[in-house]
């Protein structure tokens, strides 16, 4: 009976022990949640004080709309380097921008290490043509220091008319002193995708920026020479990204399972895991991916992904380091901010923000020397070599064969400019070879 009864009691203190420390926790909770939003209300407070401060004294006359702008943009500025607030003229901007023509440039710039940087010139754009690299920091624009200077600043004041001039101060690795670079501005338009061929068996593919129909169109340029490649050499060098879905989409093509990229952000609904799918797997034959520095984002998730499936071999430079996500919020009908609410992780899980993806073949910039002293002796230089070899080519006159120039073949002149593309090339011959 004892026995009993101090068994009853003992259930019933520690029903009162877990009464009471349930209490206690819910007490602490809700006393948290009060601090919580007390603080939040002073901080408000404050800053609705020292608004309504600025708007009265300020040496300036200020709008209290003049004041909120400027307070938005510098709250958005200090998260980080890809946040910001579009105003009415900004977010009237990017949507230009989005439907893929615009006057301007034709660079893509970013942040590194605090300074105004080119990620890279858009192939065939005045950038690329006034000779601006990857890797270049702008110090000036039209000599306006970039010091302080964000990422949309930067593009609205070098975007402008067609044919209108500006100028570039830039640092360049190697170069003793700044470079003054004068630009034409041109209409800028994006062909992201062009392919050409290596030889009958190999495909070279050009990726320039993934915007939403860069999949369908290596789709199209694989289903053309199908029947007959057995390598592809894709080059996302100087890539600056562009769509998620895209980018995954393409890595689709050749991955037939497992995951391609997840991105990991404080909310539930931004955390996601894109995956392959073997019924949208278009091909299997060996590959190459050429990257350089100038190779971001969008780029680095399709490269990293090949890499870690051990779909590709990946030749070149480390690329940029850009792996986090940007999301366009409208806040009205005419205004918006951009921020950044996750990052993005490769297969393996590794990262690839501020470390970027780093190439299986090393390979620097360099045009292939061939020549020794700039003398070489061929069977041409002989005296009695077989001319009439020469003079027709299978029955055909030579010399009107060569003035049909196939615009769709990858030259010995172009691979003797490019060091990266030549091993590229020389590695996938040796797989295709080992492929049989």
């Amino acid at each position: 009976m004892k026995n009993k009864k101090f068994i009853t009691l003992g259930f019933a203190s520690v029903c009162l022990a877990t009464t009471l420390l349930f209490s206690v926790n819910l007490f602490a909770s809700s006393e948290s949640e009060t601090n919580k939003e007390a603080s939040r209300l002073q901080s408000l407070a404050k800053f609705t004080k020292v608004i309504a401060i600025v708007e009265q004294y300020n040496v300036d006359d200020v709008t209290i709309e003049e004041l909120m702008d400027k307070a938005l943009d510098g709250m958005l500025k200090n998260l980080d380097a890809h946040s910001n607030y579009l105003t009415q003229k900004d977010y009237k901007k990017l949507k230009v921008q989005t439907n893929g023509e615009f006057g301007g440039l034709g660079i893509t710039v970013g942040i590194r290490d605090g300074a105004l940087t080119v990620i890279a010139p858009i192939e065939g754009t005045p950038a690329d043509k006034a000779g601006l690299k990857s890797s270049d920091i702008i110090l000036k624009i039209n000599k306006e220091s970039t010091l302080n200077m964000t990422i949309d600043e930067a593009v609205s004041i070098m975007r402008g008319k067609i044919g209108d001039p500006i100028d570039l101060t830039i640092v360049r690795e190697g170069e003793s002193r700044p470079l003054n670079i004068n630009i034409i501005r041109g209409k800028i338009t994006i062909e992201s995708v062009y392919a050409k061929k290596i030889s009958d068996e190999l495909l070279y593919i050009r990726v320039t920026s993934f915007d939403k129909k860069v999949t369908q169109d290596v789709i199209k340029e694989i289903k053309k020479k199908k029947a007959t490649t057995k390598g592809i050499v894709l080059d996302l060098r100087n890539n600056p990204g562009g769509l998620l879905d895209q980018a995954v989409n393409l890595v689709d093509l050749f991955v037939d399972e497992g995951d391609i990229v997840s991105q990991k952000g404080r909310k539930e609904i931004d955390k996601k895991v894109y995956s392959a799918s073997k019924s949208k797997t278009l091909t299997t034959v060996p590959m190459v991916v050429l990257i350089n520095g100038g190779s971001a984002s969008a780029s680095e998730i399709v490269s990293g992904a090949l890499q870690d499936h051990k779909r590709a071999i990946l030749v070149g430079q480390n690329t940029f380091g850009k792996g986090s996500v940007q999301v366009i919020l409208p806040i009205t009908d005419k205004e918006a901010i951009k921020l950044t609410i996750a990052r993005y992780y490769l297969p393996s899980g590794r990262t690839i923000q501020a470390v970027g993806v780093k190439p299986d073949v090393i390979v620097l910039p360099a045009e292939c020397k061939t020549q020794q002293n700039g003398f070489s002796l061929k069977e041409a230089d002989l005296k009695k070599h077989l001319e009439e070899e020469l003079v027709k080519v299978d029955g055909k006159d030579k010399d009107k064969e060569d003035k049909k120039e196939d615009k769709d073949i990858i030259t010995p002149e172009m691979i003797s400019k490019d060091m990266q593309l030549k091993e590229a090339i020389d590695i996938i011959k040796a797989l295709v070879i080992m492929k049989g």
